[in-house]
């Protein structure tokens, strides 16, 4: 009966553990989802931050998000919600590059204000939401 115990109670430290674990990691992954998006934001409305040093940190940003998504999986019982992050974020990744920094970049601030504004709202909107289901609340 002793060991039989002493087995829940360790079953039960490394289930509180591996469940801080995925808390841990997905309240980190919120701040570089957000750092991402506020570099974005300073490269979009501070015209005079548009050098290659904002540049850089805006690539850096997204590049470290989807390098901790590489290396994260689903926790058990929610593989569809994190399957629905990494197709928000690659969709939202991949929209900045082609389209949303470019047109930063050539000055052209109504369309990006447009895109930032639109359907980028709404996939980071998504993404946070995503994670805090996850576990990173």
């Amino acid at each position: 009966m002793k060991k039989l115990a002493s087995l829940l109670f360790s079953a039960l430290i490394a289930l509180s553990f591996s469940t801080n674990v995925f808390a841990n990691e997905f309240s980190e992954l919120r701040t570089q989802i957000s750092a991402a998006r506020e570099s974005l934001v300073t490269l979009l409305t501070n015209k005079d931050k548009r050098g290659a040093d904002q540049q850089k940190l805006v690539k850096d940003t997204a590049d470290a998000v989807s390098a901790h998504l590489a290396k994260m999986k689903a926790p058990a019982g929610k593989e569809a919600q994190f399957k629905a992050l990494l197709e928000n974020w690659n969709a939202f990744k991949k929209t900045r590059e082609t389209e949303l920094v470019p047109a930063i970049l050539a000055g052209n601030d109504a369309e990006a204000r447009k895109i930032a504004g639109g359907i980028q709202k709404e996939r980071i909107t998504k993404c946070h939401e995503l994670v805090g289901e996850l576990g990173g609340e």
